[in-house]
């Protein structure tokens, strides 16, 4: 482990750049790194837990392109259809980037609907047939309201499997780290937009 340091200690000028101390063995002081030294630092490598991660959030991004397939012939909800294209391209993004951090370090990719289940049955967020056949069924201000809800269930899913990453201890390495992060943050903002968006259905 290393610890940055931004300010000298005794004022005198600091060196462009911060400074990074490598603690020493218990009882020993630490040292300053070099720039070459620094530059040779690797990233934490994957673990399991990474690797998990990706291959069950590829099919569980999935069936939220299958929820906003269902839109353009159920509503007319010009907020609903925008909500769902926004969804629709940042999620199918999101399969492609899963996929090549997989093909990047030799595994395998799965295929995108092979397997809806966890450990333990469905995973967090994950519609079971029977609300996908009510979501497929409904028409105008009902299907809006369980679209909203549904999706909504969706992304908590998805945040709490990005939570579940680091409570497994992955998330170390950069890409895996960044991409959890992401999940966190932007289906939380859609979550908000979605439940403001209920709020006016009177739902």
């Amino acid at each position: 482990m290393v610890a940055v340091v931004l300010s000298q200690p005794d004022g005198t000028q600091q060196p462009e750049g911060p400074l990074v101390v490598q603690p020493g063995a218990p009882g020993e002081p630490g040292r300053t790194l070099s720039p070459e030294e620094l530059a040779s630092l690797t990233a934490p490598p994957h673990n399991a837990a990474d690797v998990e991660f990706f291959e069950r959030m590829i099919p569980h991004h999935a069936q939220a392109l299958e929820m906003t397939a269902l839109v353009a012939d159920r509503t007319t909800n010009t907020d609903v259809r925008l909500l769902a294209e926004r969804i629709e391209i940042s999620q199918r993004d999101e399969i492609a980037r899963m996929g090549e951090w997989l093909t990047a370090r030799g595994l395998p990719v799965p295929e995108p609907h092979a397997n809806h289940a966890g450990h333990d049955g469905l995973m967090p967020g994950m519609l079971n047939d029977e609300q996908l056949r009510q979501l497929e069924q409904a028409r105008g201000t009902e299907f809006d309201r369980l679209f909203l809800e549904f999706m909504i269930y969706h992304h908590q899913g998805a945040i709490t499997m990005a939570e579940e990453l680091y409570a497994r201890g992955g998330g170390l390495e950069p890409e895996s780290d960044r991409f959890a992060r992401e999940v966190i943050a932007d289906q939380g903002i859609e979550i908000s937009r979605m439940q403001q968006m209920l709020a006016q259905l009177g739902a």
